[in-house]
């Protein structure tokens, strides 16, 4: 059994002991307080028009979402109204979690080792995703690729969205330090 006192992410003591110095040697930093290094991870799920038909997909997606990062979601409710869309105001229509520290590190290397191989012919994920203040952020089609997910339990596939952030001040210095992670960019 782990004790969570002494418990320390893999990819934090890899982080720590390899990535900083590497990114250190590479950019040059003279403050170790300037390598970049992740500042969290925000995961998001939209229902969309499934929730204004049914109020109970929220709910669904906030459990599936919590399964996989492994803490509480939040329904996301709509701002204001919109007719076209048969949306009110405070109507569920998604959820999200952000992690930080040792979930966060937890479910990057999940999403790394585990989930990406197990999407349908997965050739990589597009280095150009990044926003230009060293933030990235990409989708999967399916959020069944997680272990976490019973596929025979699922009422509904979801599409996911991922953003993680880092306090890297360009995209370079974010690409790199995501490549140390072994995030599998395709270009």
């Amino acid at each position: 059994m782990l004790d969570a006192a002494t418990y320390t992410p893999r990819l934090r003591t890899l982080y720590r002991d390899t990535i900083k110095p590497a990114l250190k040697e590479e950019f040059s930093y003279k403050n170790d307080m300037m390598i970049p290094r992740l500042d969290k991870i925000v995961l998001n799920i939209g229902c969309g028009s499934e929730a204004v038909k049914d109020s109970k997909k929220a709910k669904s997606a906030q459990e599936d979402l919590t399964k996989i990062a492994g803490q509480k979601a939040l329904i996301t409710k709509a701002k204001k109204s919109i007719a076209g869309f048969r949306v009110r105001e405070d109507m569920p229509l998604g959820a999200k979690v952000t992690l930080r520290g040792d979930r966060m590190y937890e479910f990057l290397d999940r999403l790394i080792t585990v989930a990406m191989p197990r999407v349908r012919d997965f050739r990589g994920i597009p280095g150009t995703s990044f926003d230009g203040r060293g933030n990235y952020a990409m989708g999967l089609k399916e959020h069944i690729v997680f272990p976490e997910i019973d596929f025979d339990k699922v009422d509904e596939v979801w599409g996911m969205d991922i953003v993680i952030t880092t306090t890297a001040q360009t995209d370079a210095e974010a690409k790199a330090l995501l490549k140390h992670f072994n995030m599998p960019f395709n270009s």
